[in-house]
């Protein structure tokens, strides 16, 4: 499970096991999780986050999404689409 970056206390990051699926972002923060797709920011889920994390997260998202696709497809590119976590 790559981490893309931290910031604020939460972790960005990418299941190895999920090429197929549009480019996407898990974020973690204590109880909180949250699955945040990249093209069209919005959640795809979330749990355990108050309303303010959840817009903190959208904040976080956008200002580094060029960064996060960037990443998202450097790494499915190269294959790392094992079972990996």
């Amino acid at each position: 499970m790559p981490t893309v970056f931290r910031a604020f206390g939460y972790s960005f990051y990418f299941f190895s096991h999920e090429p197929g699926e549009p480019p996407h972002v898990h974020v973690d923060r204590g109880d909180g999780g949250a699955k945040v797709w990249l093209e069209n920011v919005a959640f795809a889920r979330q749990s355990g986050f108050k309303a303010k994390e959840l817009s903190q997260i959208l904040t976080l998202v956008r200002e580094n999404r060029t960064m996060l696709l960037e990443s998202w497809h450097r790494h499915f590119r190269h294959g790392n689409s094992g079972g990996n976590r």
